[in-house]
């Protein structure tokens, strides 16, 4: 699945409990973090025509941070930089994981590789997660997900008054809330979600 969409799933677990923009930011983080192992497509394009390419993508990705200890390490971090530690990071938690399924039913690539997932990781490489009937990346069912999570996104954005955008630029986002309420009206008379 594309990397927006394992983000937009983690902001709407975020949106389920009562966490801070902070704290929802952070499960929303942790939904794409799995993805950092993905960057080493620059090193491997830069340097395709040398001697030695580094092949950080085609070896890493799917392996450095798609498996249990790139999990504990992520709810770690979401446990120590929040105020509701233990949700957060139980929260956080289940967005990384909801990426791991994703990526497992949803994230075949152009050249028909399945991408398994090395689950038990730094412990153990014998599990390797996959399904026969995986979807391809531009495959009608991850529009639809893409689709439903934006919905899901701009519903709890009219909801709540935040979004996503809150984490790039509050003044934004408090634009955006309105832009939505303007249009859909407001669910309890002004007041925002925190």
């Amino acid at each position: 699945m594309s990397p927006v969409t394992h983000f937009l799933i983690g902001w709407s677990v975020g949106c389920l409990a009562p966490l801070n923009n902070r704290e929802r930011a952070t499960v929303a983080i942790a939904g794409v973090a799995s993805d950092l192992d993905g960057l080493g497509a620059i090193a491997e394009v830069a340097t395709r025509n040398s001697d030695k390419p580094l092949l950080w993508f085609s070896e890493y990705h799917h392996v450095l941070g798609h498996n249990i200890g790139a999990a504990l390490v992520v709810m770690g971090l979401a446990f120590l930089i929040s105020q509701r530690r233990f949700l957060t990071a139980a929260l956080a938690g289940v967005s990384f994981h909801l990426h791991l399924l994703g990526d497992i039913i949803g994230g075949r690539g152009p050249e028909g590789y399945d991408w398994p997932i090395p689950y038990l990781l730094p412990f153990s490489d014998s599990w390797q997660l996959t399904w026969s009937g995986q979807w391809a990346l531009n495959a009608w069912p991850n529009f639809l997900v893409t689709s439903v999570v934006l919905w899901f996104t701009m519903y709890f954005a009219w909801k709540r008054g935040v979004s996503p955008v809150w984490i790039v630029s509050p003044k934004a986002d408090a634009v955006f809330v309105q832009t939505l309420r303007d249009r859909f009206g407001d669910p309890h008379g002004g007041t925002r979600c925190r």
